[in-house]
C-alpha cells in the first residue's frame, strides 16, 4: 500500500482557496473543459511525510509510530523553548524565475499577533529572525495552568514546480511553519525508529492546486504565478495529522486510515 502523512485544512480554508483558484487561468481553463488537473477539493492537503509503498503487515507499525509522534508533540518537554519566525523580506519582481519554484525560498512565517502580507523574497535575501512565544497545545497549557498559544497556519503565496509538461502550481504556507516542521520531524523520527522507510527529502510545505503541464501557455502560467504570490487565506489551527493511502492512476483515489490530534 502507498502511504503518506498529511494535514487537511478545514472546509472554509479549502473553499476560500478554491474560489481564488477559480478566478485564475487554471480555473478558467478548467471551466472551458481543459484538463489542467485541478486537485479535487476533498484532497487538498499539505504533506508532512511521504512514506511510499509499505507491506500491509507493517501498517500497525506505521500507526504506532504516528501515535508516538503525536504524543511526543503534545508533551511539554518536546515543546520546550521557542519557535523562530521570519520577518517578510522585500518583494521581488514577478513573474519570478527560480525563486518561485521552491516553497522554502519564499515562505516567510509571521508572528500570529502581528500578521503581515506574504511576499516573495529576492533570491539570497536575508530575513531578520525574531523569537515568538512557545507553541503549546490547549491541553498541555491547561495542565500547566498557562494560557495556550495555539500554532496557526494559513495558505499564502504560491509558485511553480517544474517546467513544460511537468508544470505544477502550488500555494504555500504562512504562520507557525516552524511548528509544522517540528511535527514533520517527530513523524520522521518515529518512522525511522520503527524501521519504516520514507522519503527523506526536506519538508517543503505546500498545497498543490493543479498540474497543468503544457495545457496552459507560458504567459498564462506566469500570470497565475503573479496572482498566487499575493494570495492570503484564513488562519486555521494546527490540530490534526492524518495517515492516507493513495491509489495512483488517471483518477487517483485516497483512503483515510487514521488521524491523531496535535
Amino acid at each position: 500500500m502507498r502511504l503518506f502523512v498529511a494535514l487537511y485544512p478545514p472546509t472554509e480554508v479549502v473553499t476560500h482557496v478554491g474560489a481564488y483558484a477559480d478566478r485564475l487561468r487554471i480555473g478558467q481553463a478548467a471551466a472551458d473543459g481543459v484538463n489542467v488537473r485541478r486537485a479535487s477539493a476533498d484532497n487538498l492537503h499539505v504533506t508532512l511525510a511521504f512514506i511510499g509503498d509499505v507491506e500491509d503487515g507493517r501498517l500497525p507499525d506505521v500507526r504506532d509510530a504516528l501515535g508516538r509522534a503525536a504524543q511526543g508533540w503534545r508533551t511539554p518537554s518536546r515543546r520546550r523553548g521557542t519557535t523562530r519566525t521570519r520577518r517578510p523580506a522585500r518583494p521581488a519582481e514577478l513573474p519570478g524565475s527560480a525563486e518561485l519554484s521552491r516553497p522554502a525560498d519564499w515562505s516567510c512565517p509571521v508572528e500570529p499577533a502581528r500578521p503581515a502580507e506574504p511576499v516573495v523574497p529576492e533570491p539570497g535575501a536575508e530575513a531578520d529572525l525574531v523569537v515568538s512565544e512557545p507553541v503549546v497545545s490547549e491541553a498541555v497549557a491547561a495542565e500547566a495552568g498557562a494560557a495556550p498559544v495555539v500554532a496557526r497556519l494559513r495558505l499564502a503565496g504560491g509558485g511553480r514546480f517544474g517546467r513544460g509538461r511537468f508544470t505544477v502550481l502550488w500555494v504555500g504556507l504562512d504562520g507557525d511553519v516552524d511548528a509544522l516542521a517540528l511535527v514533520s520531524d517527530a513523524v520522521r523520527t518515529e518512522l525511522r525508529r520503527a524501521r519504516v522507510p520514507y522519503d527523506r527529502r526536506p519538508l517543503r510545505p505546500h498545497l498543490t492546486l493543479a498540474r497543468p503541464g503544457e495545457r496552459l501557455t507560458r504567459a498564462a502560467v506566469n500570470a497565475d504565478l503573479v496572482e498566487l504570490a499575493g494570495y492570503v487565506g484564513p488562519w486555521w489551527p494546527l490540530a490534526e495529522m492524518v495517515l492516507m493511502r493513495s491509489h495512483p492512476g488517471p483518477r487517483p483515489t485516497y483512503d483515510r486510515l487514521g488521524s491523531w490530534p496535535l
